[in-house]
């Protein structure tokens, strides 16, 4: 215990975290957008998926990480308008629309990285790039904080300032009041002539740009190669920690810290005889504990509003 306990209070630890964080930021952000917006994008997983491959792929042959994340994103974009137009034009049921991209993601990223490479299951043969690190000037000197804060990855730190950008974007732009005012009342919003249909679009379409850099992070950042569902469930998680922090940027930031958090502690635990079983359910586990949270406090406020009403 003495020694579980040295791991998580280690600057090392806290440096994991954010480092796991930045996928499941990207994905509850993008989550966060949609959700806004009156849609709900559970497409995550596989428009991470698909945009890791993308991003692999790209970079291994233009020789440009920046190229790859720039990829990336349009993939995810790409994934993002064709929800859109299935739900929003065909009125195809968007959570079977998903479904299927999920679905099609899973099975069509092995597909397309064998025809593209020959490779099965990881990309092995290709020679894909790795984002750079970046030292934070002074904060890097700092002790303990330091070792914490800097030498992330470049998209960490896109990440983390993603927060403030799509604060400012739903609370303080007319774009984002607009993505408000058509998820509160989508009928009262196309009264006063705001495009519902558009405004939807543009949400589902910037959710995808934002799994777009998730997916990329997780070839070109948090490891050098893609490889069968290397997401491993963090776009659902991320729909978890969008619900767990009710709505708000700065409350996912921290939903997505607890479940990064959940995520370092799995890899901490491998250093110790249990089993591999058990540890790599620790993440999933406290998505469960986060969302039954959730469901009761969401049961709490709405006796609460009952009562209030009935006053």
């Amino acid at each position: 215990m003495a020694d579980l306990l040295d791991i998580i209070f280690s600057t090392s630890f806290g440096y994991a975290v954010l480092r796991v964080t930045t996928p499941i930021l990207f994905a509850t952000l993008g989550a966060l957008i949609s959700i806004k917006a009156g849609v709900v994008n559970i497409s995550m997983e596989g428009t991470m998926l698909t945009a890791a491959l993308t991003g692999v792929v790209v970079s291994a042959f233009t020789g440009s990480g920046m190229a790859g994340v720039v990829a990336a994103v349009l993939a995810g974009m790409l994934l993002g308008l064709m929800l859109a137009y299935f739900a929003l034009n065909l009125k195809t049921d968007i959570i079977l629309a998903a479904i299927a991209i999920n679905l099609m993601a899973s099975g069509g990223t092995v597909f397309a990285l064998y025809v593209i490479s020959g490779d099965r299951g990881i990309s092995s043969s290709l020679a894909s790039k790795v984002l750079p690190k970046i030292q934070i000037p002074i904060i890097h000197q700092i002790p303990v904080v330091g070792s914490v804060l800097s030498n992330h990855n470049i998209l960490t730190y896109v990440a983390l300032l993603s927060v403030i950008v799509v604060y400012v974007l739903i609370y303080k732009t007319p774009l984002g009041l607009r993505i408000r005012a058509v998820g509160e009342n989508a009928h009262a919003a196309d009264s006063v002539g705001i495009s519902v249909i558009k405004t939807q679009y543009i949400a589902l379409i910037m959710s995808g740009a934002f799994a777009g850099f998730g997916g990329a992070f997780m070839s070109m950042g948090y490891v050098s190669w893609f490889s069968t569902n290397m997401t491993a469930g963090r776009g659902f998680i991320a729909l978890a920690a969008e619900a767990l922090g009710m709505g708000r940027p700065f409350g996912v930031l921290l939903t997505s810290l607890l479940f990064g958090t959940a995520d370092a502690l799995a890899n901490a635990l491998q250093a110790f005889r249990i089993p591999s079983e058990f540890v790599q359910m620790v993440p999933y586990v406290v998505t469960i504990l986060g969302l039954v949270i959730y469901a009761k406090r969401r049961q709490s406020m709405a006796q609460k509003h009952k009562s209030e009403d009935r006053v």
